[in-house]
């Protein structure tokens, strides 16, 4: 049988680029169990061949776009090239989620969604959803060290385990709101510490 509508196919260079955009998008929309490699190659307009030859299995095109989410959810460190806002203002900003307008489900954090939707803890996805969210307390723990917070790693994990839960019960809600929430709740707990540490640490 012929399809009546066959799938068109972009020919020339920026075949990777496309799959990841394309995973990002139905990954996001619908989850990684439910997107399959055909649909995958359908929306990024290449053929299985061609997704298979720069993915040659789907848990990598997973690590693969886990990998091109991390800068984008984790606080920027330091720069002497770059200025930067105050420790204070970094650890506050990371509930200043960017929330496009879209009538599409809320999704929250896709590092949390993955490890739900792979429990297996010695599965490859789970492991660098795992990484990525110790990795995510060590960047706060930093930043609440640099403001002067007594107990920087306490401070860390409370706000890495606030912005969890923010995002968790967006998702459930199908509400954008839960970061400006989460926000206000941070900065109370922050100033809280900094004031524990003096009023030198505030500002």
């Amino acid at each position: 049988m012929t399809e009546s509508h066959p799938v068109r196919r972009r020919r020339g260079r920026g075949a990777r680029e496309r799959i990841l955009k394309a995973a990002t998008q139905l990954f996001t929309a619908q989850g990684i169990n439910a997107t399959g490699m055909d649909q995958l190659s359908t929306v990024a307009e290449v053929s299985k061949r061609t997704l298979y030859t720069h993915f040659p299995s789907k848990d990598e095109l997973v690590g693969a776009y886990l990998q091109s989410l991390v800068d984008s959810f984790l606080p920027i460190p330091p720069s002497p090239t770059r200025p930067t806002p105050s420790p204070r203002e970094q650890l506050l900003a990371v509930f200043d989620w960017e929330l496009p307008e879209t009538a599409a489900p809320f999704r929250g954090c896709p590092f949390l969604n993955v490890s739900v939707e792979v429990p297996d803890p010695g599965h490859s996805a789970h492991q660098l959803a795992a990484e990525f969210k110790r990795e995510f307390a060590r960047r706060l723990t930093d930043l609440a060290r640099q403001a002067g917070a007594p107990d920087p790693e306490t401070l860390g994990e409370q706000l890495a385990l606030l912005f969890d839960g923010a995002a968790a019960r967006g998702t459930a809600l199908n509400s954008r709101h839960t970061g400006a929430c989460a926000r206000s709740i941070a900065e109370s707990l922050v100033d809280a510490a900094l004031a524990d540490a003096g009023p030198a640490s505030l500002g």
